[in-house]
């Protein structure tokens, strides 16, 4: 009862202060709550966790929980959308690449085949000539015929060789394109750590293929070199091959067995400065007959070449000949391979020709030397 006395007194104080005057009446105080209570007695136990709820200890925070679920965020970002093209234009390429890849082994195995085919045919005609035939022998003619054929047929691989080297270059234009496009992305803004992470890859991979594009053009290039060589060869010993069958006897040795030989004679020929005459009444040494310059790819030669021989062996029925391939030694090392591989199959040539002539293989001695008077490919005849 105290305690309401004091209450009392403590609002009508106020009340009258704040210059009102109020007349509740007792009911009233009877059931409005007081606005303010004071007292000694403790709190009570559903307000104690939020009065003492501060300082308390936090859970504790590890760094997965922090980079998870960011790593795991996975965003399309435009980088992204651009990284996706670019591999699946990778994807593309590589199938190319491998589409290439096995054309140009299919090329390699008909032509191994179809140097297997001429071989053979080849090694019947060497076969049956050693041993003896007659001429013309009809037998060698169509083994001869199959011979050409399996040649022109392998010739049409060079086509296919050509058309591949064409492929296979605009295919590295596109991996060189791929490659600068993907360099170039490294520098878009909008990307995510992971769109860097697939360029890197993307770019590795582009540098490999390009890598297997460069040894496939070359291994075509070298087989286009290589077959070409070949072919020219095997055609001009074709025809050295067609006149052993006509006359039915063999040329001695195989022109793609006979190797050229330095020259022990042509420096002392050419130094001595001496033309020599067949008309002298013995060879002691050789003689200088015929000097074929040749300037022009398109010599005429023959005519020349046969008087010459012609009045050799009308002279000395068992003169033999060197045929020198004479190549000039001045420029790079570059420039004297060439021009010492054209002066060789310019003695295949004039050796051939002398052949067709009547002069048999194993009369003559295939031979090279060089030269710092010779401007141009020269092939020299001496005879002995």
């Amino acid at each position: 009862m105290t305690r309401i006395c004091k209450y009392s007194l403590v609002a009508l104080g106020a009340l009258a202060v704040s210059g009102l005057t109020a007349t509740p009446s007792l009911a009233e105080n009877r059931t409005a709550p007081p606005a303010l209570v004071i007292t000694g007695d403790p709190v009570p136990h559903q307000y104690t966790s939020d009065v003492y709820s501060t300082p308390s200890r936090v859970p504790a925070i590890t760094p997965a929980q922090l980079t998870g679920q960011y790593y795991n965020d996975k965003k399309q970002t435009v980088v992204g959308r651009k990284v996706e093209n670019l591999r699946g234009e990778l994807f593309n390429l590589q199938g190319r690449v491998a589409e290439l890849s096995e054309q140009l082994a299919s090329i390699e195995e008909n032509g191994q085949r179809l140097s297997a085919e001429y071989y053979a045919s080849v090694a019947t005609i060497n076969t049956q000539l050693q041993a003896g035939t007659t001429p013309g022998n009809p037998r060698l003619v169509q083994r001869l015929s199959v011979a050409r054929s399996n040649l022109e047929t392998l010739n049409s691989n060079i086509t296919s060789l050509n058309n591949l080297a064409v492929e296979i270059t605009n295919t590295a234009s596109v991996t060189s394109f791929l490659l600068e496009s993907t360099r170039a992305t490294y520098g878009l803004a909008g990307a995510i750590e992971e769109d860097h992470v697939l360029l890197a890859k993307v770019e590795d991979s582009l540098n490999n293929t390009m890598v297997v594009i460069d040894r496939m053009l070359n291994n075509v290039n070298d087989h286009i070199t290589r077959t070409t060589a070949y072919l020219n060869a095997e055609r001009d010993n074709l025809r050295t091959m067609a006149l052993a069958i006509t006359s039915g006897s063999v040329f001695g040795r195989n022109l793609s067995n006979m190797t050229f030989q330095p020259s022990p004679t042509y420096q002392a020929a050419s130094m001595a400065g001496q033309q020599a005459s067949v008309q002298q009444a013995s060879l002691t040494a050789p003689r200088p007959l015929v000097k074929i310059r040749f300037s022009d790819p398109k010599v005429s030669y023959e005519q020349p070449l046969y008087s010459a021989v012609t009045k050799a062996l009308s002279r000395y029925p068992n003169a033999k000949f060197d045929v020198i391939a004479v190549h000039p030694q001045t420029g790079n090392a570059a420039q004297v391979a060439i021009e010492s591989t054209k002066s060789r199959r310019n003695a295949e040539r004039v050796l051939r020709s002398m052949t067709e002539m009547g002069v048999p293989l194993d009369r003559i001695n295939l031979s090279y030397a060089k030269s710092n008077e010779a401007s141009a490919s020269e092939v020299h005849v001496q005879v002995y």
